[in-house]
């Protein structure tokens, strides 16, 4: 049985639990609605001030018998606004007003009226920087939700997409939305995603999607290879969403993270689909070779250097010029953590200061640093290719994850040589096995298990055909 809702008794813990007096930017107006005592409760800088200087103007012009039939009939008959609602608790109230929305008390009535006119400060729908493409659509996610859901929205036209709308934080109250296609979708992980947001208990997602990830999935801390593919463009978010997957959508976040993933799908860019299946499928494999190379490169080099009885006469020309004075293992270590000190001193730095520091750091890097003996020529030729080579690959995590096995490979290669280097290698292919994508299914689907008409559209680009 719900307890008699007395406005003014709201009224008066709402301005306690919201602290009306002390926070400048929580509004409570007080009006008189057909001769009756009204307070309206809103966020400034949530609200649509001509939407709600209109609505206002209409109350006042409302006579007592306008509101004698209850607050049902009131709503229908009185409230000119589409996006209404009823709310009868006290805490779902003062999230509402904490969310944006405006609260409507009027005494007498056994409920608040929510009008759902707000607007968010948000950026320009533009096109994202990581995710750039050559050719395709240029819009992008932005750190509105609804925004994002109505980019999705509008590339699919079909009834059987689904939205729904979820709650994390016991502080933040972050909006969340799981995005999928009824009858597509895979229905166990539809309902172990909603069971895991549904119970994640932590007071804020305060790095959104990094926070939700963390919360739903609790990894090995020695396994960097991801778990979620990110996204922050809509038409590759629809389009996996079209082909059974689940998208994640946090507010706050201008990226999509796409469930579940393997380790094929991460791999994958929306290039590869925006032009000719010839032109796609050399995407596809071009991508696929250099990442193995960036991660094999200078280990397999060490070695080489390590055992020079085993370079034909063909690869001579590999052997370093100069003469040694640091071991090559520790110059490529080195080499390592300066280019992750380069880049992240390139994120920090002042646009209008980029360039010219940039030249700077690449005359006294590359060519002090090998006249002064701390590198040599082949050191730095090879670490600034798999520097370079690293952004072809869309996913951070992923590029970080084959990071630290070349780091290991390094490691192994200098302490033991071709022993150290086969481990290595098995321990990578360990790692990739033991993983599991979120949902349970194989991390190296499709290639274990094996399906071979899936493998081949992993690897080549497939000709859109029309159902006739």
């Amino acid at each position: 049985m719900k307890q008699k809702f007395d406005a003014k008794t709201i009224k008066e813990n709402m301005d306690q639990a919201l602290r009306v007096e002390e926070n400048f930017d929580i509004n409570c107006c007080d009006m008189q609605i057909g001769g009756r005592n009204a307070w309206f409760y809103f966020v400034d800088g949530f609200i649509k001030d001509e939407v709600m200087q209109k609505i206002m103007e209409y109350f006042y012009s409302l006579k007592p018998e306008d509101l004698e039939q209850g607050a049902d009939a009131f709503l229908t008959q009185n409230l000119p606004y589409v996006e209404t609602d009823t709310l009868y608790g006290e805490e779902e109230i003062q999230t509402a007003v904490l969310s944006g929305t405006t609260c409507l008390l009027i005494d007498g009535f056994s409920c608040c009226l929510a009008i759902d006119c707000r607007t968010y400060p948000a950026r320009g729908v533009e096109e994202p920087e990581k995710d750039k493409v050559l050719r395709g659509s240029r819009d992008g996610f932005v750190e509105t939700v609804v925004f994002n859901t109505a980019l999705i929205r509008r590339r699919i036209r079909d009834p059987d997409l689904t939205m729904e709308m979820l709650n994390v934080g016991t502080a933040s109250k972050s909006d969340v939305v799981l995005c999928y296609m009824e009858g597509r979708a895979d229905p166990k992980l539809v309902r172990l995603l909603r069971k895991k947001i549904r119970n994640v208990r932590v007071d804020a997602l305060s790095m959104n999607q990094e926070s939700l990830a963390e919360c739903i999935y609790h990894q090995n801390w020695w396994n960097p290879f991801p778990k979620f593919k990110y996204t922050e463009r809509p038409d590759a978010a629809a389009a996996g969403i079209l082909e059974g997957k689940v998208a994640i959508l946090v507010d706050n976040s201008p990226a999509a993270s796409m469930l579940p993933a393997t380790i094929f799908d991460i791999l994958e860019e929306a290039d590869d689909y925006y032009f000719p299946p010839v032109t796609g499928t050399y995407l596809k494999l071009s991508r696929f070779l250099i990442s193995m190379l960036t991660l094999f490169l200078t280990p397999v080099w060490l070695l080489l250097m390590q055992n020079t009885g085993w370079i034909p006469d063909w690869l001579l020309f590999i052997l370093p010029k100069e003469t040694v004075y640091v071991p090559l293992a520790l110059q490529l270590l080195v080499l390592e953590f300066a280019i992750d000190g380069l880049r992240l001193a390139a994120i920090n730095t002042p646009s209008m200061l980029t360039t010219p520091l940039s030249v700077i750091a690449g005359i006294v890097v590359g060519e002090f640093a090998v006249n002064s003996g701390w590198f040599n020529s082949e050191t730095m030729l090879y670490m600034a290719f798999v520097s370079i080579a690293n952004y072809t690959q869309a996913s951070y995590e992923l590029g970080y994850a084959f990071k630290f096995f070349r780091l290991v490979f390094t490691v192994l290669t200098a302490l033991f040589q071709l022993p150290g280097l086969i481990t290595g290698v098995l321990f990578f292919v360990w790692s990739l096995c033991a993983n599991r994508s979120v949902g349970g299914g194989s991390y190296l689907y499709p290639l274990f298990p094996p399906d071979f008409r899936q493998m081949g559209r992993s690897f080549f680009r497939q000709k859109i055909r029309s159902e006739s």
